[in-house]
């Protein structure tokens, strides 16, 4: 009676060392796909970097202007300027912030003949106008001053700023900022902060 019973254990013995290999083969095969997939997945980054570093980085905003003006020609006639202005520095004075930057643009006459400005100028801010929290307007007060000799009435100043969504939206909180301070009273040393933090974000501060 004792041999079937060695016999029997041994059948099992020998069963369970074969099951025992079959797991270790198949977790074997288990730990080499986990391998070739990890790899993969290091792997895939590695192989996409090289094309990202190349492009050039998203753009966080935009910001478009439009300035328009008219003055007295030399004959007597009327004359126009367009063009644009750029801000590089926002700054508290007195009861508004001013904004500094370049003018640039074109002189055309009544007679046709264009003339090319550009200078540095400073503007007060006029009006401040969040849209949500993706663009920003600003209308700068109108101004007369000297292009080329000429006394040109400027009669629009217009600043369009605008957040492409994304990338942490980071234009977009600023804007968000802006509106929530703009019903408090004597913050405009923190509006004009957070204004600049745009330009930088536009990579415009300072650019004189």
């Amino acid at each position: 009676m004792a041999k079937p019973k060695m016999s029997g254990d041994t059948g099992l013995v020998g069963a369970d060392a074969v099951g025992r290999r079959r797991l270790q083969t198949a977790l074997g095969a288990v730990t080499m796909v986990i391998a070739m997939v990890a790899l993969s997945l290091v792997g895939g980054p590695a192989a996409n970097a090289a094309p990202a570093k190349a492009a050039a980085p998203d753009a966080v905003g935009t910001l478009t202007s439009v300035v328009t003006g008219t003055f007295t020609d030399a004959q007597g006639g009327t004359g126009t300027f367009a063009g644009t202005f750029t801000p590089s520095q926002f700054a508290p004075a007195d009861d508004h912030i001013d904004a500094t930057g370049v003018l640039a643009g074109q002189l055309t006459d009544s007679t046709g003949a264009v003339q090319n400005v550009s200078q540095t100028q400073t503007f007060a801010v006029q009006d401040i106008n969040p849209v949500g929290c993706q663009v920003l307007d600003l209308n700068l007060a109108p101004l007369d001053l000297d292009l080329l000799g000429l006394v040109v009435h400027l009669d629009r100043v217009h600043l369009n700023i605008t957040a492409v969504p994304g990338a942490g939206n980071l234009l977009g909180n600023l804007i968000c900022g802006i509106a929530g301070l703009l019903d408090g009273v004597g913050v405009l040393a923190q509006i004009s902060q957070l204004l600049n933090q745009i330009l930088a974000l536009l990579g415009l501060l300072g650019g004189l």
